[in-house]
């Protein structure tokens, strides 16, 4: 039996097929989300399902997460990306305890129980600040790709200090700072310390290991580094971070159809 987990980010669009009886990935995949997201959903998983040799009925069921979940007409049903994430995580580090997810538009903290269960979480999407989008608006103002921040950061001698709290004004203040000659990897690590800052924050001092990092930001080379540094205890990146919300929903969607046997 196969079932199909949808993840509609802000930035991008997931798409993970599962086999349920063996619980594996069969095919999953990354897009850039556009403006038609049903359909840029709908396009992914016919092309996902024509390289595994298999065909749209043979998926007994589809659900949608993420910011545009509500937007993926055919899917069956939708789940929080809170309830995804945590059965992504589980699937792929049983034993995770607290699992960090940093997108394009906001940030989660989830502490989960011993089954994968979400114990409680907390969550920032109020301030991109504290997000990808903030990674991405320093990298097109240094001119720089998202993948060479963090070769920048490491020659920095002094990480500059970002106070805006809001990714508007942290720009205006970056600008700021390059007037006034502090070097662009100063700024990096600046931007990479406050943003993980802010989830160390969220977590205060119940940070229970293994602290697992997901989301798209995971793929950016030196924010698990900044983000251990700040909660001062180890944090892995997940397997396939970005895919960890569609790998859950495929996941829920397979127990959906156990549970009405």
């Amino acid at each position: 039996m196969i079932c199909a987990g949808i993840d509609g980010g802000s930035r991008a669009i997931k798409v993970a097929i599962l086999e349920c009886k063996t619980c594996k990935v069969v095919a999953s995949a990354v897009r850039d989300q556009g403006v038609q997201h049903d359909r840029c959903a709908h396009e992914l998983l016919n092309e996902l399902l024509k390289e595994a040799g298999l065909k749209r009925r043979q998926v007994a069921r589809t659900v949608a997460t993420g910011y545009t979940r509500n937007a993926i007409t055919f899917a069956d049903t939708t789940v929080t990306e809170i309830t995804c994430h945590a059965a992504g995580v589980h699937h792929a580090v049983p034993d995770a305890a607290t699992v960090i997810e940093i997108g394009g538009q906001d940030s989660k903290l989830l502490r989960l129980n011993a089954d994968g269960s979400v114990r409680d979480f907390a969550m920032n999407d109020r301030c991109a600040a504290g997000t990808g989008r903030f990674l991405e608006v320093v990298a097109a103002r240094l001119g720089v790709g998202l993948d060479h921040l963090d070769s920048l950061a490491r020659k920095a001698k002094s990480p500059a200090p970002i106070s805006s709290m809001c990714v508007v004004f942290a720009e205006t203040e970056i600008i700021g700072l390059l007037a006034s000659g502090v070097p662009p990897a100063d700024i990096v690590a600046g931007v990479q310390a406050s943003i993980a800052s802010r989830v160390a924050s969220m977590i205060g001092r119940d940070a229970r290991q293994p602290i697992i990092f997901t989301g798209g930001v995971a793929l950016i080379p030196g924010m698990a580094d900044a983000l251990a540094t700040a909660l001062k205890t180890p944090v892995r990146v997940a397997p396939k971070p970005q895919m960890t919300g569609a790998i859950g929903a495929a996941l829920l969607a397979c127990r959906q159809l156990e549970a009405a046997k």
